[in-house]
Parts: C-alpha cells; sequence; structure tokens
C-alpha cells in the first residue's frame, strides 16, 4: 500500500498518528512520550504537525522515496 501523508491532517493527534503508522495507540503516545519525536504539546493534548511527523519518516527509514 501507497502512504498518501496528502490525505493527513494538519496535526496529529495520538488516534490519527497510530492509523497512518499502522501502529496501537499505546504504541503512539509511547512514540510521543519520547523526547525524541517531534511532538506538539498543547496543555494536556500531544500532538504532531503532519510535515514534521513527514521529516521524522524519512530521517528513521534512511530516506525515504529517494527525492
Amino acid at each position: 500500500m501507497n502512504n498518501n501523508y496528502e490525505n493527513l491532517p494538519a496535526v496529529l493527534n495520538a488516534n490519527q498518528l497510530a492509523a497512518a503508522l499502522g501502529i496501537s495507540r499505546a504504541g503512539a503516545y509511547q512514540l510521543l512520550n519520547t523526547g525524541t519525536f517531534p511532538t506538539l504539546r498543547i496543555g494536556k493534548r500531544l500532538l504532531v504537525p503532519k510535515d514534521k511527523l513527514i521529516d521524522w519518516i524519512e530521517q528513521n527509514t534512511g530516506g525515504g522515496n529517494g527525492n
């Protein structure tokens, strides 16, 4: 399946992050709390901006699609 990041919201919550990465909600919260993941904290909410998520995926997969 081809990941189409264009369809993601500009800012993802834990449920959306889990769905986008194909991981559990608990796994998404683990990522959001690592300290190295691009987490945006608004009050008690943990969010990730889509552009930072794409950057993180590319950095952690050896460059992504080669562009």
